[in-house]
């Protein structure tokens, strides 16, 4: 398989993700944001996870390192998960 047709198999995999959304990613990014205060979007990625669509949002907080990753439900707006990540330390 060459890159464009893999890239064009991932566009169009995405739009196939955005037709079953119901819930849209400027809702997802308000929901992420309610529930993890004074934080700035890094990331938003639709994503299917154990069979479920979800909108992934990536939520730093200065001046922590860390990523806070805070799963919205496309079709409920439920948060299904919330999970800190780690960013690796840079060495000086």
């Amino acid at each position: 398989m060459s890159w464009t047709s893999l890239n064009l198999w991932a566009q169009e995999s995405e739009t196939e993700l955005l037709k079953q959304a119901r819930v849209t990613k400027h809702q997802a990014k308000k929901i992420a944001l309610a529930k993890v205060k004074r934080g700035a979007i890094k990331c938003v990625a639709l994503e299917k996870e154990n069979g479920v669509l979800i909108w992934s949002v990536d939520i730093a907080q200065p001046p922590k390192k860390d990523l806070t990753d805070v799963w919205v439900d496309a079709t409920t707006g439920k948060i299904t998960a919330i999970e800190v990540e780690t960013l690796p330390r840079r060495k000086k």
